[in-house]
């Protein structure tokens, strides 16, 4: 049991300069005792509103200087101060604020909220057990709209679907990763350098791009640029959410469209997802 959708934000100055970081946590404990399902007792039991007070009172003392680092923090702390906890799993995602630039120079104190994926991480634990940590982004979208096909695919009397060489390739990526037991990670630095790998891996390079012959294969060109750069990645898991777009015959306008306005497909979609690990990691 736990609470769920405890949201606050998180101010910081630093002289005139101020710093915001605002969060949804999620704290699920698991007591060493049933007692309050079975028989009713609830004298084992941390109300809910006691769990949110208490992510509350360490973002005011602890301050966020991670999510993963927050995350850890919640656990330590249900797990150092009560006895009867058993286990704790704690869900951190925050709200993608950036600070305002006017003309190059960073605003003091106004920020802007973008859309370009949203950073999340979770930390759980077992009485006695090591701390894993995972972290992830999801709700990023993404788009190319050339060098992406899809030939050679498996036929028969219900296919339909035409070979395309040329089509755009556009869908919303959700990918989380394990760094098995925690240890003294910059889990900023190494988050950072995980979004530019799915970037570069989607995009290809700036002046040419790279050729995607299905999005199984571009989700695990990501993987695998990620498990070769990022050396803390145990285990990586990528679900891409396909958005299609058919082309608008415009013959009866007396026009022609040469792949110049398209309309996006509303249902059903696409979806790819897989999960690579090292070999060593599964092997433990």
């Amino acid at each position: 049991y736990g609470k769920n959708t405890i949201k606050f934000l998180r101010l910081h100055k630093e002289g005139k300069k101020q710093f915001v970081k605002e969060v949804e946590v999620c704290a699920h404990l698991r007591l060493t005792s049933p007692q309050e399902y079975l028989e009713g007792n609830n004298s084992l039991v941390i109300p809910t509103d006691t769990i949110k007070n208490i992510v509350l009172v360490l973002a005011k003392k602890n301050g966020i200087p991670s999510l993963e680092q927050f995350a850890i923090d919640i656990c330590n702390h249900f797990m150092t101060t009560f006895c009867q906890v058993a286990y704790v799993k704690t869900y951190v995602q925050e709200v993608p604020w950036q600070r305002l630039h006017e003309d190059g120079v960073p605003h003091i104190h106004s920020f802007i909220c973008v859309p370009d994926g949203i950073r999340f991480c979770e930390a759980e634990q077992c009485r006695n057990g090591p701390l894993i940590v995972f972290a992830g982004i999801k709700d990023l979208k993404l788009m190319k709209t050339t060098q992406s096909g899809f030939e050679g695919f498996y036929k028969n009397e219900h296919t339909t679907l035409p070979e395309r060489h040329d089509r755009i390739l556009c869908g919303e990526l959700f990918c989380k990763w394990s760094y098995g037991e925690c240890k003294d990670f910059d889990f900023d630095c190494i988050w950072k350098k995980i979004r530019e790998c799915i970037l570069e891996a989607f995009a290809g390079p700036p002046d040419c791009g790279e050729y995607s012959p299905s999005y199984q294969k571009t989700v695990n060109c990501i993987q695998m640029l990620v498990l070769s750069r990022v050396s803390q990645v145990q285990i990586i898991e990528v679900v891409l959410n396909n958005t299609f777009y058919n082309v608008v015959d415009m013959k009866n306008l007396g026009l022609t469209n040469d792949k110049e306005v398209l309309v996006p497909v509303e249902a059903p979609y696409g979806s790819c997802a897989c999960t690579l690990g090292r070999k060593k990691f599964f092997e433990a």
